[in-house]
């Protein structure tokens, strides 16, 4: 009796060993799963990053090519080089006349919804206001070639001016609009706006 006893005692020690093993390597490799998850997070994220680029990419390629059904080749070629005369100097008074003819003479156009962007980039005070809220609130569809769109980033270089001038309410709520609304909205570096939002924080 008593080496049946010592037999069933040794067996539970020897699972107990086994058990408490087993649950060691388990953590380990639960705690080595983790390590390589947080390593692999930054490659996925800049994966999902680049598939958004595209997408957004494709949606500004549609846009662009809405101008061809109501404007003529004539003035589709006009329009870009108005564009391309101010995208030589952007900081010249010839880059702003040819921005402003484009406005004037393409208001639909897409790539006029990039000219207000840019002149609201460019100008100051309560003219900068004037084409910033024109981009947000004329050329919300317009893209750049490279997918950004033109009312994203309009909301984010307005909320930016915003925050500086301490108007942290109104900045907060355009902030909200480019998290909400415009989630996949990228900037010229094929960056996320959102990104900037979380380095504002």
């Amino acid at each position: 009796m008593k080496k049946i006893f010592l037999i069933c005692s040794l067996l539970a020690l020897s699972a107990n060993a086994d058990e408490s093993i087993l649950l060691q390597r388990i953590v380990a490799l639960e705690t080595r799963l983790a390590e390589l998850e947080q390593k692999l997070a930054p490659v996925l994220e800049e994966e999902r990053v680049k598939e958004i680029v595209k997408q957004q990419k494709a949606l500004a390629r549609e846009r662009m090519m809405l101008d061809a059904e109501f404007l003529s080749r004539s003035d589709l070629r006009n329009i870009e080089k108005l564009y391309q005369t101010a995208n030589a100097d952007w900081k010249s008074e010839e880059a702003k006349k040819s921005l402003e003819l484009l406005i004037a003479n393409y208001p639909k156009a897409n790539r006029t919804g990039c000219a207000v962007l840019y002149l609201g980039q460019m100008t100051k005070g309560a003219e900068q206001l004037k084409y910033l809220n024109s981009a947000i609130e004329n050329y919300g569809d317009c893209y750049y070639g490279n997918g950004v769109n033109v009312g994203a980033y309009a909301r984010l270089y307005l909320a930016m001016r915003y925050n500086k001038e301490g108007k942290t309410e109104a900045a907060e709520k355009l902030f909200e609009q480019i998290r909400t609304s415009y989630p996949d909205a990228v900037d010229h570096k094929g960056q996320l706006l959102t990104t900037h939002l979380e380095d504002l924080n």
